[in-house]
């Protein structure tokens, strides 16, 4: 890898840069904008691109990589790119069809990183978020453990280089750890993660499993009116973080990835404007000190900003136990 972003080793011997660009959009956003935005961070030195089947802009991040690597720009294994398993695929029998679908969409042969979205299997079909009459997930019988076998077949077809999970609990996790026969354990788990919201005791138990948290919302989302409540604070706008960025003449923005980095955390940085774009690559360029990152631990305060409720009503809704 080409840039000057700090790597950080996954269990499988892989590497992660530290920072990470993140393709998810609200509806009112166009794709062409993920499209632009995605060659603006690679031009500023992002190489770790993470995505989504649920996103619906992986052609797009695709035709992004794909023009840099035409331009000279860079390789396809400078980048590492990630996407995600979606719950309408759980079944064993659809996980690899979904990364295939995946890596058609991207117009690449193998992705990076390959991750369960989230533990709840949707029912399959072509909605992304099937419901009944009354609005109630459709939800899908399955199992964990068999959707993990199959994604470890996607690590031998060489489809994945990694493997991982997204939005599990601890007790989610154990159970493939814990698994009979198990061949590979998930590099990561993908959480929100925020100074709010800085899952602490999800992280002790990641770091004694040697399982990388990759954050997102780091920033404390983009606030999409579908997921977000309005009225919850902002957490840029945090008197506390503010006077942190201003001693160390960073934005707050910049304050809060850097208290990511320092906790070892791989944070996701989300924008569409090319200054902060650039701005957000000057994570490793400053320290915050011991004192700095006490007070940041102080702000936690349980807030969740994307409850994911369409996962509520079933038994393996991840935000049901402590951590």
């Amino acid at each position: 890898m080409d840039s000057k972003q700090q790597l950080v080793k996954l269990s499988d011997g892989h590497f992660i840069p530290a920072l990470g660009y993140g393709t998810y959009k609200p509806d009112e956003v166009p794709n062409s904008e993920t499209l632009e935005a995605t060659k603006v961070a690679i031009d500023a030195g992002f190489r770790h691109i993470d995505t989504a089947y649920a996103y619906q802009v992986e052609e797009e991040v695709g035709l992004a990589i794909k023009s840099k690597i035409a331009e000279g720009r860079v390789k396809r294994e400078d980048i590492f790119l990630t996407s995600k398993l979606w719950c309408t695929f759980h079944r064993p029998e659809l996980v690899q069809h979904a990364l295939k679908t995946s890596l058609k969409k991207l117009g690449l042969d193998y992705v990076d990183l390959y991750i369960i979205h989230f533990p709840v299997p949707l029912k399959p079909g072509e909605e992304l978020f099937p419901t009944d009459e009354q609005g109630k997930s459709l939800y899908d019988t399955g199992d964990i453990c068999t959707t993990w076998e199959a994604m470890e077949k996607c690590k031998d077809a060489g489809l994945a280089k990694s493997i991982g999970v997204s939005n599990f609990n601890r007790r989610q996790l154990e159970k493939i750890l814990n698994k009979p026969g198990l061949k590979y354990k998930p590099v990561c788990n993908q959480v929100e993660c925020h100074p709010y919201f800085n899952q602490s005791k999800l992280l002790d138990f990641c770091k004694s499993k040697d399982i990388i948290l990759v954050a997102y919302g780091a920033l404390g989302t983009q606030r999409d009116k579908k997921w977000v409540n309005q009225s919850s604070p902002v957490l840029l706008e945090d008197p506390v973080l503010c006077a942190i960025a201003k001693k160390h003449q960073r934005s707050p923005a910049l304050t809060a990835l850097r208290y990511q980095v320092q906790r070892g955390v791989v944070p996701l940085a989300q924008s569409f404007k090319e200054k902060e774009i650039k701005e957000n690559m000057q994570v490793f360029e400053f320290q915050l000190t011991a004192e700095d990152m006490k007070v940041l631990d102080g702000l936690h305060r349980n807030l969740r900003y994307l409850p994911a409720e369409f996962t509520e009503g079933h038994p393996e809704c991840p935000y049901a136990d402590e951590y």
